[in-house]
């Protein structure tokens, strides 16, 4: 497993405080999304090339951890990742490879991130992260993205045992991968669960929830097996605001909360026992800058001052100008000393 030893010292911890559930003299912030989606220069230099051949990082973290595990991926310009080959019947789990190689197929992500906290220099922690498994398997069964996610879900009620068999597969790719990223230098992990809302409470419950608990269990298991230091996770469960409560006790130490989630209500149902992270409408970035300024105002009152990392409710979209992206995190930045002021 790479280990990477003489990283620079990390100068600004306020994230990891924040993330611990520690004070801190004012809120954190980073925003989701690949820089790729929306900052002019990385889509210029990206367009006339293969995606994978240019981007060989954690940018396409679900995308990779499949292509690991023999799925083929292809990029569909204007549509995302594409699998020529989804999963169609039971038996096609056989041509899976064996989850236990993903982390050395993977090498080159290890040495991006190496690479990336290297060439940070201690400015701020690097974030790895990974797809949870049910949106793992949604991509490998529905082929790419879908709107009902039917394929996916037909499996579930008409293949329980495959399912779970899939979700387990997936889940052991996902431990050495995640802990594979702390060993080449991620100081954080975040789980997205990017298509939780396509499950009610009891899917979820049933093939999401004890996969993403698994996780959480075994990354913090096999990273004290390693002897590497505990980093905090983060699980992030779009749409999943019926379970809250539950994701608030899986084992990670931050709950990311979509737009769709009052912080107030969100506070009073998970305790003080987590870190919240969010919220912020994600086309609020379109708004002028004085009334970002005032949104996120709100946003940081909602949600109080400590045990908070501000983000939006979801990524950065590609068209979204970087200079409302960076007066959203001057605001933060500014309103939150005040709040602790007051």
């Amino acid at each position: 497993m790479p280990r990477s030893q003489g990283f620079p010292e990390l100068k600004n911890d306020t994230f990891l405080r924040a993330a611990w559930g520690e004070d801190t003299d004012y809120t954190p912030v980073w925003c989701m999304r690949q820089a790729g989606r929306y900052l002019p220069e990385f889509r210029e230099t990206r367009a006339a090339q293969d995606f994978f051949s240019t981007c060989r990082s954690p940018e396409a973290c679900c995308e990779l951890t499949l292509q690991a595990l023999g799925m083929e991926v292809t990029m569909v310009p204007g549509k995302g990742p594409s699998f020529p080959e989804p999963l169609r019947e039971e038996r096609d789990l056989e041509r899976l490879r064996d989850p236990a190689t993903v982390a050395s197929e993977l090498g080159y992500v290890f040495q991006a991130i190496t690479l990336t906290r290297q060439r940070l220099a201690g400015r701020v922690p690097l974030i790895g992260f990974a797809g949870a498994p049910w949106t793992l398997m949604t991509y490998m069964v529905e082929g790419g993205s879908s709107s009902t996610m039917a394929q996916a879900k037909r499996w579930l009620y008409q293949r329980p045992q495959a399912s779970h068999q899939l979700l387990r597969i997936l889940t052991d790719a996902l431990v050495p991968y995640l802990v594979g990223q702390v060993a080449a230098g991620a100081q954080a992990l975040q789980l997205f669960e990017s298509h939780a809302g396509h499950l009610g409470p009891q899917l979820f419950n049933k093939f999401a929830l004890p996969y993403i608990r698994d996780v959480a269990k075994r990354v913090k298991a096999r990273l004290q097996e390693s002897g590497l230091a505990p980093v905090p996770m983060i699980i992030f469960a779009k749409d999943g605001h019926f379970a809250l409560e539950e994701l608030a006790q899986a084992g990670y130490e931050v709950v990311g909360l979509d737009w769709t989630v009052a912080p107030e209500k969100a506070r009073e149902r998970v305790g003080k026992t987590v870190t919240l992270q969010g919220n912020l409408d994600p086309c609020a970035l379109y708004a002028s800058e004085e009334e970002i300024g005032r949104l996120v105002q709100q946003m940081l009152n909602d949600f109080g001052p400590q045990r908070y990392i501000a983000n939006l409710g979801h990524g950065l979209y590609p068209d979204m100008d970087p200079e409302h992206v960076g007066a959203f995190v001057d605001a933060v930045h500014r309103y939150s000393r005040l709040l602790r002021q007051n």
